[in-house]
């Protein structure tokens, strides 16, 4: 497994073909793990979805990774094959600058789609809330064996290890894309 001290991780970029056939190609496994976690931390600690709480489950994985969700990505090569981070924005989730849920009913358009907020022509990507996900592109076979491996979930931790009472799956678009390793 890899670390932190044993990667060289590009800088962040915006995907390029190879990225967005790669995330493409395990979206629905990406999808399903978004859910499953949502489910399984609102058991035992509510405070790692709460930003999603008023989003239903199909809003909340209403992204596509082709059509512009996929905002932003950073890479490694690692003696067992390439890993690939990615940042996408969850369009139902809407944030102010404080990093708060801003309330209020999502937008749709006339086929049921999440509207989004233009500034400038460009989606204002700082109003939405991002999820954080590593895939495996190990050698061989193109995309065909691309591999999700899993989302990001920050469970905020003081300089001792000690966790600090932050949890935090959806991420603010000024958050960094660093390596993890959940």
């Amino acid at each position: 497994m890899a670390t932190i001290d044993q990667l060289d991780l590009s800088p962040p970029h915006p995907p390029k073909e190879h990225a967005i056939e790669a995330f493409e190609h395990v979206q629905h496994e990406i999808k399903a793990a978004i859910l499953a976690s949502r489910h399984d931390w609102n058991k035992h600690e509510p405070r790692m979805w709460a930003l999603a709480a008023e989003a239903s489950d199909h809003d909340l994985v209403d992204f596509t990774i082709i059509k512009d969700d996929l905002v932003v990505v950073r890479s490694a090569v690692t003696s067992y094959g390439p890993i690939i981070l990615g940042k996408l924005r969850i369009r139902a989730i809407r944030l102010d600058s404080t990093g708060q849920l801003v309330p209020g009913e999502v937008v749709k358009d006339a086929h049921g789609k999440i509207k989004v907020e233009m500034k400038h022509g460009k989606i204002d990507d700082d109003q939405y809330g991002f999820i954080f996900v590593r895939i495996h592109d190990p050698p061989g076979d193109g995309i065909e064996n691309v591999k999700f491996h899993s989302l990001f979930t920050d469970e905020g931790k003081d300089g001792e290890g000690h966790n600090n009472g932050v949890y935090r799956a959806i991420q603010m678009n000024s958050t960094p894309l660093e390596f993890f390793n959940e």
